[in-house]
């Protein structure tokens, strides 16, 4: 018989996975989906790079909150995927914050030793400061383009 384990889901941004009752394995991944918010100038730039890197394995890049998401991923908060970066492993894994855009770099040729290194304690730190600097440059780029009034809403 299998047996849930979370380790964080959505929660901490880490996968969560089924395992057989022994030794607890994460499947390997062949494909990921980001779900980014297409209102977003920013999101939107980096899913263009995203998109144009070669890659190690396949990228789906799909409108957070879009029909398409919600069919695909009905058991995702979706108002949470707008707020932040939502990457989906095709074993089920769920990663957002710090851990999604670390899971977009190990998916990209040229950027998967860097993503081993910012997955290391010394460098999730450093992780967690270029999200919270993205979502403030995020915030701004929606407010100077008339995207939101008082309350900006999805990355403030």
């Amino acid at each position: 018989m299998a047996t849930a384990i979370g380790v964080g889901g959505l929660d901490r941004g880490e996968a969560s996975y089924v395992s057989a009752t022994a030794p607890v394995r994460v499947p390997s991944l062949r494909r990921i989906t980001v779900l980014y918010d297409a209102a977003c100038p920013l999101c939107v730039a980096v899913s263009g790079w995203l998109a144009r890197q070669p890659k190690l394995i396949p990228i789906d890049l799909i409108s957070a909150g879009s029909a398409r998401a919600r069919n695909r991923y009905p058991e995702l908060d979706h108002a949470r995927t707008l707020r932040e970066v939502t990457v989906i492993g095709d074993a089920g894994q769920v990663y957002t914050g710090a851990y999604a855009w670390i899971m977009c770099l190990w998916a990209l040729y040229a950027y998967r030793p860097m993503s081993y290194r910012l997955a290391t304690p010394a460098g999730l730190p450093v992780a967690k400061a270029a999200v919270v600097a993205a979502a403030k440059i995020s915030s701004a780029t929606r407010r100077e383009a008339g995207d939101c009034g008082d309350d900006c809403g999805p990355h403030d």
